[in-house]
């Protein structure tokens, strides 16, 4: 039986004390992705951290500042590391090490809820890639995850 699988991407917004790491981020962007991805009744969801790769949202982990995504150097605060297109292949290669622990990547369906440049790295690897948020921008995804999230 295949299963079900939910990555969400890390945010830049996290507390500042070690914890476990679903806990760590605080953006509204990350906690919707969450709420949302709960729906479809996954056997599991990771995070897709830039610094620790996959990761298991029950890990203690310390904030960091790290993202795959691109910052404009003038815009990049609080010593923010962003990964050149080496680090991004290497980053997607462990990315995908990890899932083949986890997962089948031929057979089980992988929903993602991240920007591209954190899908593109591990894209090629996996069958079944759902990207319900595909072409949408940062505010966008979350009208849709306002208005796609069950309440109640």
């Amino acid at each position: 039986m295949p299963k079900r699988i939910v990555l969400i991407a890390c945010v830049s917004t996290k507390r500042n004390d070690r914890m476990k790491a679903r806990e760590l981020y605080v953006s509204a962007l990350f906690k919707k992705s969450w709420a949302y991805a709960t729906q479809f009744n996954p056997d599991k969801i990771f995070i897709l951290s830039a610094l620790h790769g996959l990761l298991d949202p029950e890990r203690e982990i310390d904030p960091y500042n790290v993202t795959l995504s691109y910052v404009p150097p003038k815009k990049r605060r609080n010593g923010l590391v962003v990964l050149n297109a080496d680090e991004k292949r290497a980053w997607g290669k462990r990315v995908v090490a990890s899932l083949q622990e986890e997962a089948d990547l031929m057979n089980d369906e992988f929903i993602v809820f991240a920007g591209e440049e954190y899908i593109k790295p591990i894209q090629d690897d996996i069958l079944k890639l759902i990207n319900p948020l595909e072409g949408l921008r940062s505010g966008k995804r979350q009208q849709f995850l306002d208005k796609n999230i069950l309440h109640g």
